[in-house]
């Protein structure tokens, strides 16, 4: 188990890279550079290649094996750094766009590999619960070290000397990926290996309509469906916005670099850990009802930190305690979704397993995207404080459908599925 753990965790890691440049440091950097909170929003636009990864999932599923295509997008991504540390920000804007469009397609490519793996690796409630806090807190932990580590630094090692860390970074796990020990097991590589022997004849039988509607028959996919569309709506727009209020107001850039991507992010990646623990111990009803009304709390906590806008030692001691607890409830929740997004999964057929986890996990993008797109927008022209207001009711409203649906709809088949025999 520890040697899944590590495997999966560090692949996570160099995946959750781009999302930390992209959500942490470049809306800093643009902020800063006096863009308005409508166009950042619109840098949103950049995770696109997420949203359409289900498209080609069922190539990656049936074609080849999943050490090739991880060894191939990582190395991808080695080569895409190396070239953004030859671009200037300040010059080729549309250069810096360009490496991280390219950047999520590579690793929307190896997030359906690295997930196939996952499905086939992790057995049981309690390896499902240890490898899916492996899989966030991993992704975090590159967040992280993009997001807030590098813009802490950035100022004092350059944009040049930056990508070419990331550079050997991805270097080095694209060698640990080619040369890895687990991939010799057989549970993990076994039928990958069988359908790629099979050739196309696979790719032909099945056709396109049929493997959506066998991805919709699963049990439990419609409640999941709805749900991963919706469940961060609220949070997300907090989450966006919140730290550009106080860049506005109250903190530096590089002192937003520290408190938000790293101090808080650590709390997200502790709430994340602590999720893998739970799931040992209790049903995953039980603990989303009472977490989800704990966000809602913390977000008419964090709402009320709206209305003081003169800069004070208190307010930033208040403003990053909103935040920790935040990303640490956030972590928490994070945990429990892709959770019960694997338990579903894993009662589809196994040639389908990693396009129906890829299926969810798009949509699990897509709610998040569209909602952070527009949040900008909403702030622009409503204000900060009718802005929130709209996210706490869409919390709200969320841990209401949560709350509900632990003890009449599909989370309650996910409970009593958990329990032990």
């Amino acid at each position: 188990m520890n040697d899944k753990l590590v495997f999966l965790g560090l692949l996570y890691f160099v995946q959750g890279i781009p999302y930390g440049l992209q959500s942490s440091l470049l809306p800093v950097y643009l902020r800063g550079a006096g863009q308005s909170l409508t166009r950042i929003g619109f840098t949103k636009i950049l995770y696109f290649p997420w949203v359409l990864k289900v498209l080609w999932a069922p190539l990656v599923d049936r074609v080849s094996t999943k050490q090739r295509w991880l060894v191939g997008t990582i190395s991808g991504l080695a080569l895409t750094c190396l070239f953004s540390a030859a671009l200037a920000p300040e010059a080729h804007i549309w250069g810096v766009a360009g490496t991280l469009l390219a950047m999520n397609f590579l690793a929307s490519i190896q997030d359906i590999a690295v997930d196939g793996a996952a499905v086939g690796l992790l057995k049981g409630r309690g390896e499902l619960g240890l490898g899916n806090t492996a899989q966030v807190v991993g992704y975090k932990a590159g967040s992280v070290f993009a997001g807030g580590g590098l813009l802490a630094v950035i100022d004092v090692a350059g944009w040049s000397w930056m990508f070419l860390l990331l550079t050997f970074v991805y270097a080095g796990v694209a060698l640990f990926v080619w040369g890895g020990p687990l991939l010799d097991d057989d549970i993990l590589w076994g039928h990958q290996a069988d359908n790629s022997r099979k050739g196309g004849q696979g790719m032909e039988a099945i056709k396109p309509w049929k493997v959506w509607r066998k991805l919709v028959a699963v049990p439990g996919t419609p409640w999941t469906v709805l749900y991963v569309l919706t469940y961060k709506l609220g949070e997300q727009g907090a989450v966006t916005m919140f730290p550009l209020f106080l860049l506005d107001h109250h903190m530096t850039a590089r002192e937003l670099g520290f408190w938000n991507g790293v101090i808080a992010m650590g709390f997200s990646i502790g709430g994340s850990s602590l999720g893998g623990l739970l799931l040992t111990r209790f049903s995953i009803g039980a603990i989303m009802r009472r977490v989800f009304v704990l966000r809602t709390i913390s977000m008419v906590f964090q709402s009320s930190l709206l209305t003081v806008l003169e800069p004070s030692t208190l307010l930033k001691g208040l403003a990053v305690l909103s935040l920790s607890v935040q990303h640490f409830l956030g972590g928490l929740i994070t945990t429990l979704t892709f959770t019960t997004m694997m338990h579903c999964s894993q009662r589809a057929d196994e040639g389908i397993q990693a396009t129906h986890y890829s299926f969810l996990a798009t949509l699990e993008v897509l709610g998040k995207l569209t909602f952070s797109a527009v949040a900008g927008g909403v702030v622009d022209w409503f204000g900060f404080q009718v802005a929130f207001l709209l996210f706490l009711t869409l919390s709200a409203g969320t841990a209401l459908h949560v709350w509900t649906a632990t003890f009449t709809g599909a989370l309650r088949e996910h409970q009593l599925k958990d329990q032990p025999k």
